[in-house]
């Protein structure tokens, strides 16, 4: 609507106080209403009328309905009930707010009333559809803010992903909770849109809210804001928890009569009171704010369901203690908008589970989406393993799943959208390696992929093996940090447990562990196998794979560097691109640390925890590493294929996989290649 409105805000009619005591203050409690004239064209008898019996048809349909729309005569009204209430307390709202509305602006064509519990709003122009931003409403809790601050528990993250929610959902409506990091208690939210609006009317309305409250709310610990088309709350109390209805003016004698006249003796005792604040506060100057440009930090969030139901038809089962563990589940046609359906030009690679895009939300949010057909057997159980997995694991260093899509033939993981791709992307371009990797940037990257596999084995609430640690699985933010991921592959094992065996080995070349490609036996110290290796990598920027052509002897990546070392002449192993920046003595003593992490018996080899501490300090005396195996690594040199059809790859995966470590020996058979001591 173009034409400017007024805004008056009525004065307390006295058979407004007189109903007010008679009533549950609770159940019906006021926030706020307008009076939106127009000024000079003021309701005639036959308008009001008219109006008086749309409304009576409209309190009528309060018995089963939390929302209803309608028009009579060129006057355009509707009701919104709070999405968790019911058929009862929406009606005896909707009984007392429609007579309250008509008594606050008697001769106004346009007014709107928002009560605890409802809201209505009627109009001689059509709003049907429209988001109408204004007049809006703010309170807050004028209490200081909690040590500490809301803002650094997760509040704003928790109210954008209940707008992101109530966005998608089939009532247009969210709520959910909060446990605060390292705060009091627990926090509340909801979020809800007008039901005749679209999913994109909806968003832009509930983020015209968050703007508003971003300039005063965000860091206290209670407030709601509305206009006419939306709602948003966040609060210390639960925002679901319905009062209860006051009793029918039409009840019958005996106990109803009794507990009218409690009602009434209680009430008018507090009757004073309630008439002094409700002046105050509808007599307060409503507070506006500058638009400060739409923030589109939109944080995807989690949905609320402890067990989502397409998860279930595929057999993910969340466990009953995991409920605060959930996440959002994607509308497809929200995927599909977001990359262009699918475009070639969003498409980012294509890895083993299949093609990665590049999306952008309405919101602003890019993300990286991973798409795989439901057809395929072996992705369906990397998407279930991935999603069981990644959605208990929350580290810095860890890639960060937002959510899924199971819809149609479609399955879809969205995660963090990471700008600088994957580690192998500038580490094996000596042109990039050479301009953007130093090394400080490698050491860092060393440093944080440590730090990501030792929270999987370690301080995570479950002990996770990830068996394909490479270089493409390891993502690079805009800073140049690490991200650890691709957990399709990933296994737990148990607390107490030490190691486990497959029959199914998935992983890549040249990064296995013997015992693992061999045997199938993998453990923690698979992985910490695999992140000697990508060591290596990073400090010579060669590939372990395919290294076996550029020396004398058929040495691959792992045996020459072990070769060097023992000789003394382990700086010949450093990236000549960072051999002027680095300390040469801190590199070779890394380089050292590599070696203890690729020696063949897996039980001598180095924790995770015992990494970081040997990469943390020069006083650590290290011990000799063995003879690391060269068996595996020359196999796999020598029959540079795949046997697998592309289990363990990142989202710009390029190394190939193999899942089978019978076929692996068959073919060692049938080359008569001999496995080394």
């Amino acid at each position: 609507m173009a034409r400017l409105l007024y805004y008056k805000p009525g004065a307390l009619p006295l058979c407004f106080i007189t109903i007010l005591v008679l009533i549950d203050f609770t159940t019906c409690q006021l926030f706020n209403y307008y009076c939106l004239g127009p000024e000079n064209d003021t309701a005639t008898a036959g308008y009001r009328s008219n109006l008086a019996t749309l409304l009576d048809s409209m309190a009528s349909r309060a018995s089963d309905h939390n929302f209803y729309n309608d028009s009579f005569n060129g006057i355009y009204s509707l009701f919104l009930c709070r999405s968790d209430v019911s058929h009862d307390a929406c009606r005896l709202c909707m009984n007392n707010v429609t007579r309250l509305v008509t008594q606050s602006c008697p001769g106004d064509k346009r007014a709107i009333m928002w009560f605890e519990l409802c809201m209505i709003r009627y109009s001689d122009i059509d709003f049907f559809g429209q988001a109408t931003l204004e007049p809006f409403f703010l309170r807050w809790n004028p209490e200081n803010t909690t040590s500490p601050p809301e803002g650094d528990i997760g509040t704003r993250g928790f109210v954008y992903s209940l707008v992101e929610q109530a966005i998608f959902a089939a009532n247009m409506s969210a709520e959910g909770g909060l446990d605060a990091r390292d705060g009091p208690g627990r926090r509340y939210g909801r979020a809800q849109c007008s039901r005749d609006l679209n999913v994109n009317s909806c968003s832009t309305c509930l983020r015209n809210l968050l703007n508003r409250t971003e300039a005063c709310c965000m860091d206290r610990t209670g407030w709601q804001v509305l206009n006419p088309s939306c709602y948003l709350r966040y609060d210390t109390n639960p925002v679901s928890d319905q009062p209860p209805a006051p009793p029918s003016e039409n009840d019958g004698e005996g106990g109803n009569r009794t507990t009218r006249i409690i009602i009434i003796i209680v009430s008018s005792l507090a009757g004073v009171f309630v008439v002094a604040a409700l002046v105050g506060f509808l007599y307060q100057r409503k507070r506006r704010f500058k638009d400060e440009g739409t923030r589109q930090e939109i944080l995807l969030g989690r949905s609320h369901s402890s067990k989502p139901p397409h998860l279930m038809e595929i057999g993910i089962h969340l466990s009953d203690e995991d409920h605060d563990d959930e996440m959002h589940q994607f509308n497809l046609a929200t995927i599909h908008a977001a990359t262009s359906n699918f475009s070639e030009e969003n498409k980012l690679g294509e890895g083993g589970f299949g093609p990665v895009y590049k999306g952008k939300m309405l919101n602003g949010k890019v993300i990286a989406v991973k798409r795989l057909s439901m057809r395929s057997r072996q992705g369906l159980g990397e998407f279930k393993n991935e999603v069981k997995l990644i959605v208990k694991l929350q580290h810095k260093n860890l890639v960060r799943l937002f959510g899924y899509c199971l819809e149609k033939d479609e399955m879809l993981l969205v995660y963090e959208f990471m700008a600088n791709t994957s580690l192998d992307t500038f580490l094996f371009d000596p042109e990039k390696s050479k301009a953007v990797l130093d090394w400080e940037k490698r050491s860092n990257i060393i440093i944080g992929t440590a730090r990501g596999l030792q929270y999987l084995h370690e301080d995570s609430r479950l002990k996770i093996i990830h068996r394909d640690l490479k270089a493409s699985n390891v993502l690079l933010d805009d800073d140049m940090n690490p991200k650890i991921s691709d957990f399709g592959t990933a296994r737990i094992v148990g607390g107490n447990q030490i190691e486990a065996n497959t029959e199914h080995v998935v992983g890549t070349y040249g990064y296995m562990a013997p015992e693992y490609a061999l045997e199938g036996l993998f453990s923690n110290k698979s992985d910490v196998y695999s992140f000697g290796i990508l060591m290596l990598e990073i400090l010579s920027g060669k590939k372990n794979r395919g290294f076996l052509h550029c020396l004398d002897g058929g040495q691959i990546l792992v045996t020459y560097a072990w070769m060097i070392w023992i000789e003394g002449r382990g700086h010949e192993l450093i990236d000549p691109n960072i051999a002027d920046d680095c300390p040469v003595s801190e590199a070779v003593r890394w380089i050292h640390i590599a070696l203890l992490c690729v020696q063949d018996d897996p039980a001598v080899r180095p924790t995770m925890s015992s990494v970081i501490l040997m990469l943390g300090s020069k006083s650590i005396n290290l011990p000799q590493p063995s003879t690391p195996p060269y068996s595996t690594a020359r196999f796999i040199s020598m029959s540079d294929q795949s046997s697998s059809i592309g289990t363990g790859s990142g989202l710009l995966a390029s190394d190939q996989s193999i899942t089978s470590a019978s076929s692996l020996l068959e073919q060692s058979k049938k080359s008569e290649i001999q496995f080394e001591p």
